[in-house]
């Protein structure tokens, strides 16, 4: 298909995007060649999972894995299953994470993706489960695992089966560990809330894309606790790579080389 059949006939206002934080425009082709940053100003916008798993794993290698795990309502929540049900139409996903097999440069390696345009991102019990058989199955075929976090925290529609996720997944990531793999965790923007209070911040190597938001409470939740003001860019991912929380930031655009060199490293 030709880019002017994805991306309609340039020129006309509605194929122009306007970045929301220095207000410039360009045409959606522009955006799509720089990834998703502002070519502009450089601000990240959100990156869809798929778009994320083709950019990283090689073509033609990738295989979902647990693409049946969709939404489901364990408390009955009033007005819940409608609006997942919105989420599922508006993206054409099932949930809020992918996950594929595929190789990276030709490593081999298991890769999940939280997308934030469905609830946020948020962890539901799906999410807690699929992201739980994704680190089984990379600890059962021996691959290094990458997931990529995007996040607001634990789904309130769920109540304690989200919350009971973060143990799950972190339980699951310890054997993982203990089994000698090798797990890279990437955090994008945002990531906070029971996302980060677990497997998020649990990787052997912690990568981050630029300017992200990586937390548990917000700043503007913490402010209000402390009655304090905060140090500038607190909880930016630049600020937390200063302290030793992120091991290196990496701009989208290098994602999969670096990540290739890291599993050449390890393999």
């Amino acid at each position: 298909m030709a880019l002017a059949d994805i991306w309609g006939r340039s020129g006309s206002p509605e194929n122009f995007i306007s970045c929301p934080a220095c207000g410039r425009r360009a045409l959606k082709q522009v955006w799509r060649e720089h990834i998703n940053v502002c070519p502009s100003c450089g601000k990240y916008q959100p990156l869809k999972g798929k778009a994320r798993l083709n950019l990283v794993l090689d073509r033609g290698s990738q295989k979902e894995l647990f693409p049946e795990m969709a939404v489901h309502d364990p408390l009955g929540f009033p007005g819940y299953r409608e609006k997942a049900e919105a989420q599922q139409e508006k993206t054409g996903l099932n949930e809020a994470v992918l996950s594929a097999y595929g190789t990276i440069s030709n490593f081999p390696a298991v890769v999940a993706v939280l997308d934030s345009r469905f609830f946020m991102g948020s962890m539901s019990s799906t999410v807690g489960e699929k992201i739980t058989r994704t680190i089984e199955y990379a600890g059962k075929e021996k691959l290094p695992l990458i997931i990529f976090s995007a996040s607001g925290g634990a789904r309130m529609q769920e109540g304690i089966f989200s919350l009971m996720q973060m143990a799950k997944t972190s339980a699951a990531i310890q054997a993982f560990s203990e089994a000698g793999g090798l797990f890279i965790s990437y955090l994008t923007h945002p990531t906070t809330g029971g996302v980060t209070a677990s497997f998020a911040t649990l990787g052997d190597i912690t990568l981050a894309e630029p300017g992200a938001l990586i937390g548990f409470a917000g700043p503007r939740v913490i402010e209000q606790t402390i009655h304090a003001k905060l140090p500038k860019n607190f909880q930016r991912s630049e600020y937390l790579e200063e302290r030793g929380f992120v091991d290196m930031i990496v701009e989208r655009k290098d994602m999969k080389s670096v990540l290739a060199q890291l599993l050449s490293l390890h393999s």
